[in-house]
């Protein structure tokens, strides 16, 4: 029997015994993985998090503050060793029973590809962002930590990362250390989340543990808007055809039915909170530009109305205060009127068009003042040949007007920019799948919860 293969019947007996499975929580954040392993009655024994407030946070969360938890590290540089030397955590391969973590996932979400270029100068930038490589480093503390079970997370482009599909190659890997791995993409939505939040999820059991991986049933349902379903489509896209015998660990998704409770909804999560009205606060001075301070406490105004309210206010271990100090909206005055115009229920094609609308307005407007302002003027001029009456008279051709949507903030991408529809507090940080201004049938909001 190999020390390995000791190890590994050594903790499956200890859990057998009644112990807690422990966690090891890497690019940990303030712990949203972390909370919900906990909720689950495993132990959070320790975390890696680069950003400092962020590790200060986990450590306030889950350690009491304790300064040897709330330190940050680089995983690049902390060597697995000194991580449970420094913690007092004994030896290094009986430390942790379960690897969880969300490798950052910028260099592999197409929403991010746009920036990297700009910055590297680069059609390719994100293939040689060095996040992007930040999974091998996962690997290397499994091999150092032998866990029972591995978790990783991640947005669905992880499956094309530029022809590369990163969960198979993890796959690949795990499987070489002797366990089972399997890979999916799931909706939040489904599992009882307000938020139509689209991940790939992937687990791997020690075959000592398990022989079969398998993904929780739907709790929820609801209609996914086409947007949500092209997002899985494009990134199964590199498992069809030819390639799709190299993607032996992927397994479709669990099918959620029309007959199960309707997916919690936008108002059922905020519609206890006080409302903001950014606009009236920008009018008087009081929402500005510049940090803030989280030191203004606000009442809640009203009782949690729903089961989903009741639950963030008095989740274990972290219930609410009476008033809340961290209820607030960002400083983006240009995409307050895209907001004031959203319905409730409504999704990115509603989005799309009343930015059209706003920038035709615009175009009409300026042209008839006999104004042309520098940004509308820069996206006209890249249009040669725009019948310029037509454009003065409100008329805008359809590509121009997109154009002038990105360049003046009214983005046709309207959804993209509508993570500010509703004030954040620690219940709902921002997020760019957060759509449904108040509430409707989409269930909508960010699925983190309140630390």
């Amino acid at each position: 029997m190999t020390t390995k293969l000791r190890i590994i019947r050594q903790k499956i007996a200890r859990l057998a015994a009644g112990g807690k499975p422990r966690v090891l929580d890497l690019f940990a954040g303030c712990g949203g993985l972390s909370l919900g392993f906990s909720a689950a009655g495993f132990t959070i024994a320790a975390s890696v998090e680069f950003d400092t407030e962020a590790a200060r946070s986990h450590g306030h969360n889950f350690h009491g503050g304790d300064p040897a938890h709330s330190v940050a590290r680089d995983i690049t540089r902390t060597q697995p060793d000194d991580l449970v030397r420094e913690l007092k955590l004994g030896k290094t391969t009986d430390a942790f029973d379960v690897l969880v973590g969300g490798p950052p996932c910028q260099a592999f979400a197409r929403v991010g590809r746009p920036k990297l270029r700009e910055v590297d100068e680069h059609a390719e930038a994100f293939k040689h962002d060095p996040r992007a490589q930040l999974y091998i480093e996962y690997l290397r503390y499994v091999e150092a930590f032998a866990p029972l079970v591995v978790v990783v997370e991640n947005v669905p482009d992880v499956l094309n990362h530029g022809g590369q599909n990163i969960a198979e190659e993890i796959c690949e890997v795990l499987e070489q250390k002797g366990y089972v791995c399997r890979y999916t993409l799931l909706n939040a939505a489904f599992y009882g989340v307000p938020q139509m939040r689209e991940r790939m999820i992937l687990i791997a059991y020690h075959r000592e543990l398990a022989d079969k991986v398998s993904f929780p049933e739907p709790t929820h349902w609801v209609d996914l808007p086409p947007g949500y379903e092209g997002t899985r489509s494009v990134a199964l896209k590199f498992l069809s055809g030819d390639l799709a015998v190299e993607a032996h660990s992927y397994v479709p998704a669990p099918k959620a039915s029309c007959s199960l409770p309707p997916a919690v909804t936008a108002e059922d999560a905020l519609a206890d909170l006080p409302a903001i009205d950014a606009r009236k606060l920008m009018k008087s001075g009081a929402l500005r530009r510049g940090a803030r301070r989280f030191d203004d406490p606000m009442p809640y105004g009203k009782s949690p109305h729903t089961a989903f309210a009741k639950f963030m206010r008095n989740w274990p271990g972290f219930t609410a205060p009476p008033e809340l100090v961290d209820h607030v909206i960002r400083y983006l005055p240009r995409d307050y009127a895209l907001f004031a115009r959203m319905n409730p229920g409504d999704q990115y094609p509603q989005a799309y068009e009343h930015a059209m609308d706003i920038a035709c307005s615009a175009f009409g407007r300026t042209r008839k003042a006999g104004r042309e302002s520098g940004t509308e003027l820069d996206a006209v001029r890249r249009h040669q040949g725009v019948d310029r009456a037509a454009l003065r008279r409100g008329k805008v051709p359809e590509q121009v007007a997109q154009d002038v949507a990105r360049t003046t903030g009214a983005h046709a991408d309207g959804a993209s920019r509508q993570r500010q529809l509703q004030p954040h507090s620690l219940r709902q940080p921002p997020s760019p799948d957060d759509i449904g201004a108040r509430g409707g049938k989409a269930a909508v909001v960010p699925g983190w919860f309140r630390f």
